[in-house]
């Protein structure tokens, strides 16, 4: 739910090679399941978009050390 610019900066600082979703009006993020409609705060899930448009991987539950490594190593299977 972060704005486009507060992504832009989070993108730049960890040198991410893909694009972030920016949800600000909260859409995506209750569409997904990862916030409800009167809440401040998504829950901490990813859901990933494969080229197709098509749900990739979703991880209802993230360690933040860990799932760098675990996404990174779905989107190289998914070329």
């Amino acid at each position: 739910m972060d704005s486009p610019k507060d992504n832009k900066a989070f993108k730049e600082k960890f040198s991410f090679p893909y694009d972030l979703l920016s949800d600000p009006d909260k859409s995506m993020s209750i569409a997904y399941g990862a916030a409800e409609a009167d809440s401040s705060r998504p829950a901490r899930i990813s859901v990933l978009i494969g080229p197709d448009g098509n749900v990739a991987a979703v991880y209802p539950k993230v360690t933040p050390a860990e799932h760098p490594d675990e996404v990174l190593a779905m989107l190289d299977s998914l070329g």
